[in-house]
């Protein structure tokens, strides 16, 4: 698949869909808490998306790996689950303390957009604090690290300099293109691949930049029994953050904030 280089009316429309994104997500954070349920942010992603017009683009999307289409419009992943946690088939109860991760996808007047957060439920240790200060600092080194003429890989090198050791960056899974669809060209790694430039940004180009950091090793399994999960290998914490980003002339415009 080619890059696709968006126009100025596909912009309008993306410009408009992530402020609706970003309002959702500001409501579901608020679902995040002791005795709720991952259903409840589910549920509650159901009712804002319907209310307002905007098509659930994770509900039944079938990615390659899967051995299924995807059963919710949101994934809740919490503590060491990584991404693509299911919250409608085992609902999962939040504890205080617990590290949760909403990625919601929606469609909106014919374009597709892309957000993540991961918050913290009730009161949080400093190792999650930490955890959560370390993943905000990579994704805005990513999002700092798009301007034209530079190329992919300046992303991941963004990336991968502010995460100090004892980190891990999760290297099974990166960013991508998006805007006509959930996922287009190009792959955006949120670590530095030797010998690799990847394609050169720019303007026009949309990408959901997504560092996934784990408090611990970088290595990830995925779960065979739902077909979807990912988890950090060695039962660390981990977070996941994730913005749509538009690139202009003169850099990055984050869409979804």
């Amino acid at each position: 698949m080619a890059i696709t280089i968006k126009t100025k009316e596909d912009i309008a429309k993306l410009r408009k869909g992530g402020k609706i994104l970003a309002g959702i997500l500001d409501e579901l954070e608020k679902e995040v808490v002791p005795g709720n349920t991952t259903l409840d942010v589910d549920d509650r992603a159901m009712e804002l998306i319907e209310a307002a017009g905007l098509e659930p683009m994770l509900l039944g999307y079938q990615p390659s790996f899967a051995p299924r289409p995807y059963p919710a419009a949101t994934c809740v992943s919490v503590n060491d689950v990584v991404v693509h946690g299911i919250p409608n088939e085992k609902p999962r109860t939040f504890k205080d303390g617990d590290v949760v991760s909403v990625d919601l996808v929606i469609g909106y007047d014919g374009m597709v957009l892309d957000s993540c957060r991961t918050v913290i439920c009730g009161n949080g240790d400093s190792e999650a604090e930490e955890l959560l200060e370390v993943t905000r600092k990579a994704l805005k080194a990513g999002i700092a690290a798009v301007r034209p003429g530079r190329h992919v890989s300046d992303i991941g090198a963004a990336i991968e300099k502010v995460v100090p050791a004892g980190y891990g960056i999760v290297e099974a899974l990166c960013g991508h293109g998006l805007g006509y669809s959930l996922h287009e060209e190009p792959q955006i790694p949120n670590y530095v691949i030797r010998g690799y430039k990847g394609a050169l940004l720019k303007p026009g180009m949309v990408l959901a930049i997504e560092p996934m950091i784990i408090h611990g090793d970088k290595d990830v399994v995925f779960d065979e029994r739902d077909g979807y999960a990912v988890r950090s290998a060695d039962g660390h914490v981990a977070a996941h953050m994730e913005h749509t980003v538009l690139v202009t002339e003169k850099g990055a415009e984050v869409l979804t904030r």
